[in-house]
């Protein structure tokens, strides 16, 4: 036994030296709240008018925002592009083939996104908060951005007219012999619409809306769930109770 907790520590520590060499760091945590109405439609509104020009979210339908307080009219007047409908899907306005020319493929769907991408470092919100907040000016890339929690990605930094534009700031170490880059802090090239404090709140409304998005019945299941438990410990005590009583003159 003792063996086989020894191998285990070993692996784990495999695995985060291995994410280490890749470029990885550690995960942010993500300010999730999808019961916030307020937050998820400010979310929704980002999505709209930030992501959803190349991404799709192709199991979504705009009605179901109705679940988060918005009406029909207010998802025409502000989130729905001129051809779409209320009952259509959220369907990217990019053509696919200009997305492959210029990307070098297809942008994902992002209906389940912050379901997919847990990992040891947190949850798949936690990973898309941090991935959000960590874009830096990289002229060596062919996008002109590139990312601390996603090295080399290939997507650009579609929030940085909010964030504005940084520089990662690296200090080279010797690691066992091995010349290292370690991130060390942000140089502000210019600044962005929102304030550093205004820009991570924003994120977290996106990331909020998307982790929603993922499952929009999460928060019924959740309180059905709750009322289920609370009744399952009403009906012990009731059975307890009747038990004793039904066996209270048998010796």
């Amino acid at each position: 036994m003792k063996k086989l907790i020894l191998t285990l520590i070993a692996a784990l520590g495999f695995v985060a030296g291995a994410q280490a060499a890749e470029g990885g760091i550690a995960w942010d945590k993500a300010p999730v709240k999808t019961n916030d109405q307020a937050s998820l439609q400010n979310g929704a509104k980002l999505f709209v008018n930030y992501c959803l020009s190349c991404h799709s979210a192709a199991f979504m339908r705009y009605n179901r925002l109705k679940d988060i307080g918005l009406t029909d009219q207010e998802i025409k007047d502000n989130l729905l592009f001129t051809t779409d409908k209320v009952g259509e899907t959220m369907k990217a306005a990019i053509d696919p083939r200009q997305a492959k020319d210029w990307f070098g493929g297809n942008p994902p769907d992002l209906t389940v996104i912050a379901r997919s991408r847990a990992g040891s470092g947190g949850s798949g919100a936690d990973y898309l908060y941090t991935f959000l907040r960590t874009f830096y000016r990289d002229e060596t890339k062919p996008t002109g951005w590139n990312n601390l929690a996603f090295p080399s990605v290939g997507m650009p930094h579609a929030l940085w007219q909010l964030q504005g534009e940084r520089r990662a700031v690296f200090e080279e170490h010797d690691v066992h012999g091995k010349k290292t880059q370690v991130f060390k802090g942000w140089e502000q090239v210019s600044p962005g619409a929102m304030t550093p404090v205004q820009y991570d709140q924003a994120v977290g409304d996106l990331v909020n809306y998307l982790q929603w998005m993922g499952e929009p019945a999460q928060n019924s299941r959740i309180r059905i769930g709750v009322g289920v438990l609370l009744f399952l410990g009403v009906f012990i005590v009731i059975a307890w109770r009747l038990n004793a009583a039904f066996w209270k003159d048998v010796k």
